[in-house]
């Protein structure tokens, strides 16, 4: 099941999240943050983007969401997605229905592109973004230094719906989260 994060997933998120800080490099963050650092990331970001969690048996096996890009309100129609499963549930196909209905609400927001950071060579995210529809957009050269090592970061890109001239303004996720069907938005 895929719903919207709740205040009670932090823990969980954290636990999905803590190996990927301290022994990977999927993430630049390189001091784990606290569960309540991660219920406050949730608590910041569902106003304006949405964050999702995949469920089953009463468990959180993976979680989405998507951010601001940059600053700037020129970017407003853009924002950055990231997601992270559970080691026990990879390769089971959850990566690209929860990434696919974040997709769909960030198109309902009328967000038009989404941007994938991929610390490479990440083969198997950048598999997953290519077969979502995602295309390269550029490569940042060694610009994350984690582990003992310089990082490359590739950005993917995908338009998410066509550009208006001038834009309506986004919806908030807010604004929007009440009336969505997840099971529709997952099929």
């Amino acid at each position: 099941m895929i719903r919207i994060a709740r205040d009670d997933d932090a823990a969980v998120i954290h636990a999905i999240y803590a190996p990927v800080v301290l022994h990977g490099a999927a993430t630049f963050e390189t001091e784990l943050p606290g569960v309540e650092a991660m219920r406050e990331r949730i608590r910041m970001r569902l106003p304006h983007y949405p964050w999702l969690v995949w469920e089953e048996e009463d468990r959180v096996l993976a979680y989405a969401y998507a951010g601001r890009f940059r600053e700037r309100a020129a970017y407003d129609w853009m924002a950055e997605t990231s997601i992270y499963v559970h080691a026990d549930a990879q390769r089971r196909g959850i990566a690209r229905r929860l990434y696919g209905t974040l997709l769909a609400v960030m198109r309902l927001q009328g967000i038009n592109q989404a941007i994938g950071a991929i610390t490479l060579p990440g083969a198997a995210s950048v598999a997953m973004h290519e077969a979502m529809g995602f295309t390269t957009a550029g490569v940042w050269r060694q610009c994350g230094y984690k582990l003992g090592q310089w990082w490359d970061v590739g950005l993917w890109q995908k338009e998410l719906q066509a550009m208006q001239n001038p834009p309506a303004p986004v919806t908030p996720f807010a604004q929007l989260a009440a009336s969505l069907d997840f099971h529709t938005l997952s099929q």
